[in-house]
């Protein structure tokens, strides 16, 4: 909690003289107090305002929409906090378990015969690994930007044929990228593409922490006749700046348990399907 020099909080706001408020003057009061702390849980919030966990979560679903907060998983940050990108080892161990799960079921989509985009990712990585190990998919071709998820698919050979777009190398995420990386994709039509991404937001869209990125996922996205975005619970309600795609312009979101229920709700209410793995 941030004090002044008497000790005291200065965002606090006692409950009762908040819980008959405007919803407007609230989530004033709101945002100004995400401001000072830079992360505010729900149930704080709720305690603070006096108001229920589910009138905390329609306020900052509203003030995520009109940018004055970000909503995360748990409560919400000020908008405009950056956030540095992980590299791909920082990454691979956050809801491992779980991506291995939406990895398994994103896999079974796959049919012998089939060609396939798979986007660069720890989630993706896990797609690869269960593509992998199943010994009964033949003569399936595999295109993708990402060079470690090549070399992951590489014991598959002959039985499927492994393809890499080309491309500027980024260190981060070992993915390809433009000049080449779209040129190869123009020239393709997959029957599947696994998407990776950091945001998945009813609102604005199929987001990605990485211009770069973003180009190649909405290129791949517009070269298969299925898009399926894979993406841990955790990217569920999140927004960054490099738009992918609308959610209408995917086909499937494969997520995990861990995703916020109200979050699918509103996705399946826009006819998005959505798999729990």
């Amino acid at each position: 909690m941030l004090n002044d020099e008497d000790g005291n909080d200065p965002t606090a706001t006692p409950a009762t003289a908040t819980a008959t408020v405007p919803a407007e003057v609230r989530r004033e009061r709101m945002r100004r107090l995400i401001d000072g702390r830079q992360f505010v849980r729900v149930a704080d919030l709720s305690a603070e305002f006096g108001i229920s966990d589910v009138t905390v979560r329609t306020d900052l679903e509203a003030m995520h929409r009109t940018q004055q907060v970000r909503r995360v998983r748990g409560g919400a940050m000020p908008w405009t906090r950056t956030r540095a990108e992980q590299s791909f080892e920082e990454s691979l161990a956050d809801s491992a378990a779980e991506k291995r799960l939406i990895g398994a079921a994103a896999a079974a989509l796959v049919q012998p015969g089939m060609s396939v985009l798979l986007d660069v990712g720890t989630t993706t990585t896990a797609v690869a690994r269960a593509l992998a190990a199943r010994v009964d998919l033949e003569r399936v071709v595999v295109v993708t930007n990402g060079l470690n998820i090549a070399l992951e698919l590489e014991a598959t050979i002959p039985r499927m044929t492994v393809m890499v777009t080309g491309g500027t190398l980024r260190r981060l995420q070992h993915s390809l990228v433009d000049p080449l990386a779209d040129a190869v994709l123009d020239q393709v039509h997959a029957d599947l593409a696994f998407i990776g991404c950091n945001g998945v937001d009813v609102e604005r869209g199929i987001t990605n922490v990485n211009l770069p990125e973003a180009a190649v996922k909405r290129r791949m996205v517009r070269s298969a006749e299925r898009a399926v975005v894979v993406a841990d619970g955790s990217k569920l309600g999140q927004v960054h700046l490099g738009r992918i795609a609308q959610v209408a312009e995917v086909d499937t979101i494969i997520t995990g348990s861990s995703a916020p229920a109200e979050q699918l709700t509103e996705l399946r209410r826009r006819d998005i399907e959505v798999v729990l793995a």
